[in-house]
């Protein structure tokens, strides 16, 4: 009686290496073996390109493309290979001996996601391994979550509450998500439905603040607002933790005469019809559509500090807007970095300031340190990294007055 014995399963090839000739890279195949055991095969580049079109592909979770300064009369090819590999959603890992800046620039450029330079430096490919999957698995939690269920025909006629800044880095992205967060979490047993809407299309970073993913589908929405609906609208949005949903800025700049006044009336529309609250933060540059929005806001929040720039820069936005006849009497003017209580001296300026530009700062919120810098960087609301901040304090303050008076406006309607 014969036995035969079982076949172990052999582990899929999850990794290739790239290359003329993987021999003259033999460190790269002690540290490729040591990081994936015996997932991982090797290609010449003319395999490389046919091997994407193959099933197998389907598993790949990266190539590491190595190359020499002998491969850079093939540049052409291994610009290529990049392309096809991110074309098939695989991520590249440069591998370079010996080749000018000029050539790691182009492949850079062409989409490689990490570059490590050989010979390899000790447990740089792991790391770099590490990267690229730590990427992946962020992408893949936000886009399971992808956008929200929006309910066709819905009409909530949302409250529009906009944030602009008047000079740079007066935190007008801070508190645009800020608030934002803290009215979509304001009543815990009744929450109201809140959106974020990132239009500053060059300098945006509202989904760095949140850490979420920029989406090819903002460009494909914003490119064709007439064809826009509800379902095309959620989809190209994210949400936050199940509470807030958040319109990135697209992931390419993008001129900010990009869409007319229409096109941002459109997706105002929209959005109104689908959420109690619609949390715009705005680029610092008057456009075309900003009267538009200005329009359209219930309360528009003007941010400045306490200096010479904002002041300028304050007193032409509200000629600017005067000239025009537009409402300026919803502006509501936020002093960010304002002294404290006990500051009598910075008191006397705010006062000054106000006097002077014949304006009434309405809101004033304290500087908050490094942690609201830390809370950016690491992609969370205050509300989550630094809970008792002075700057959330307020914040929260605010986002609470604004909901109890749309709470009393709906009860007398």
């Amino acid at each position: 009686m014969s036995s035969v014995m079982p076949q172990p399963e052999t582990a899929p090839i999850v990794a290739c290496t790239v290359s003329r000739d993987v021999q003259n890279f033999d460190l790269l195949i002690e540290d490729m073996e040591d990081s994936m055991g015996e997932s991982w095969g090797d290609l010449g580049f003319a395999e490389a390109l046919a091997f994407f079109n193959q099933p197998e592909a389907n598993a790949m979770e990266f190539i590491a493309l190595a190359m020499d300064q002998e491969d850079e009369d093939n540049l052409v090819l291994m610009t290529q290979i990049i392309s096809q590999a991110k074309a098939h959603d695989i991520k590249v890992i440069l591998i370079a001996e010996d080749v000018t800046p000029a050539a790691l620039h182009s492949l850079l450029r062409q989409g490689a996601d990490e570059f490590v330079p050989y010979p390899l430096p000790e447990g740089e490919l792991a790391q770099a391994i590490d990267r690229v999957r730590m990427v992946d698995q962020a992408v893949q939690q936000h886009v399971e979550a992808s956008g929200p269920s929006l309910r066709a025909g819905a009409n909530k006629n949302g409250a529009v509450i906009v944030v602009h800044g008047l000079a740079g880095g007066t935190g007008s992205t801070t508190m645009a998500v800020n608030l934002a967060w803290e009215l979509a979490t304001a009543d815990k047993k009744n929450a109201p439905s809140v959106c974020l809407l990132d239009l500053d299309f060059q300098y945006g970073s509202v989904a760095t603040f949140l850490d979420l993913p920029r989406r090819e589908a903002v460009y494909e929405m914003l490119s064709d607002t007439e064809a826009m609906d509800d379902e095309i609208f959620g989809q190209a949005m994210l949400t936050y933790e199940d509470k807030l949903n958040v319109l990135t800025a697209p992931t390419d700049m993008l001129p900010l005469d990009l869409l007319g006044s229409e096109d941002i009336e459109r997706v105002l529309s929209i959005a109104r019809s689908q959420f109690d609250y619609v949390v715009i933060d705005m680029p610092s540059t008057l456009v075309q559509w900003s009267e538009t929005v200005l329009n359209q806001a219930h309360v528009y929040f003007a941010m400045l500090e306490l200096d010479m720039r904002s002041a300028q820069n304050t007193l032409r936005f509200k000629r600017a807007l005067q000239s025009e006849d537009l409402p300026v009497e919803k502006l509501r003017y936020v002093l960010n970095r304002a002294p404290k209580f006990t500051d009598l001296n910075g008191k006397s300026r705010v006062k000054r300031m106000a006097e002077s530009l014949s304006i009434s700062i309405d809101v004033q919120l304290p500087d908050g340190g490094k942690p609201i810098t830390q809370a950016n960087d690491h992609g969370l609301p205050l509300a989550n990294s630094a809970p008792k901040s002075p700057l959330r304090r307020e914040i929260a303050k605010l986002a609470a007055s604004i909901h109890h008076l749309k709470g009393d406006q709906a009860e007398a309607a």
